[in-house]
């Protein structure tokens, strides 16, 4: 397992959230505090089978660790490029989001998700997940040793929220089918260049560890970026086991822009 930060059962505050993430963007705006959000997100009536508690746990506890981080800058990015996403698209947007905040979520898929679908299994179970939670546990993972039930709630919170996001189907609760799974070009642009303006060097950016959430390896990493550089969006010298990327644009807001050009 990879993370260092501990295993909270925080996910229970709303799973993956796609279609909360949506509605909450809406009605989020720059400068917007937390508390704003959700006295604007409770006055809107866009959640009438929700309880205004609810709904705080869902803005403060799910919304705003994902998306109101450094200033704002995740939820500021999505709104620029939401409307020009497809389902997929998003979906592995807001996965690379949560699971940066999510430890627990993180590292189950890439120890379990990625790990089952590259040796050819079809399915994952609560089962699987629960020996997960365990195995974590036993690591030292957690802050404190959990009941038996909060391992199973947690061992189902994971199995939802990966359903959430696309990667398992929405089927029997206690067995979920693995589906096909291709690592799209807008995230994947978004990616590289998110972490390429943070400072990193070529090196770092093709074997950073959040492309390990789409399944992929270093060498896949550098094949993805030949495809878009195909498509005009960076320059690719590679020879041998030197690899230089060239990048167009000079900040993310240019890179959001881009996004929504197709």
């Amino acid at each position: 397992m990879s993370a260092t930060l501990g295993y909270t059962t925080n996910l229970q505050a709303g799973l993956g959230l796609v279609a909360e993430t949506k509605a909450l963007l809406e009605i989020w705006k720059p400068g917007m505090s937390v508390s704003q959000l959700n006295q604007h997100a409770l006055d809107s009536g866009r959640f009438p089978q929700m309880t205004a508690r609810r709904l705080r746990n869902l803005v403060v506890e799910g919304f705003a660790p994902r998306y109101l981080v450094d200033g704002g800058t995740p939820a500021r990015h999505l709104n620029r490029i939401v409307s020009h996403l497809t389902a997929a698209e998003l979906n592995q947007m807001l996965l690379l989001f949560t699971c940066r905040v999510q430890p627990i979520l993180a590292d189950f898929v890439r120890d379990v998700y990625w790990s089952r679908y590259a040796r050819g299994y079809s399915e994952i179970t609560n089962a699987d997940a629960r020996s997960f939670v365990q195995q974590a546990m036993n690591e030292g993972k957690t802050s404190e040793r959990w009941s038996e039930g909060t391992i199973e709630r947690v061992a189902r919170y994971l199995t939802r929220c990966c359903a959430d996001f696309g990667l398992l189907d929405n089927g029997v609760r206690s067995t979920r089918r693995i589906l096909p799974f291709r690592t799209s070009d807008k995230a994947a642009t978004y990616l590289a260049y998110d972490l390429h303006l943070k400072g990193l060097g070529d090196n770092a950016v093709l074997s950073h560890n959040d492309w390990s959430l789409f399944g992929l390896t270093r060498f896949d990493v550098l094949d993805l970026m030949k495809r878009l550089s195909l498509r005009g969006l960076m320059v690719v010298q590679a020879a041998g086991e030197v690899v230089r990327l060239n990048y167009k644009f000079q900040n993310m807001e240019t890179v959001c822009d881009v996004l929504t050009q197709g």
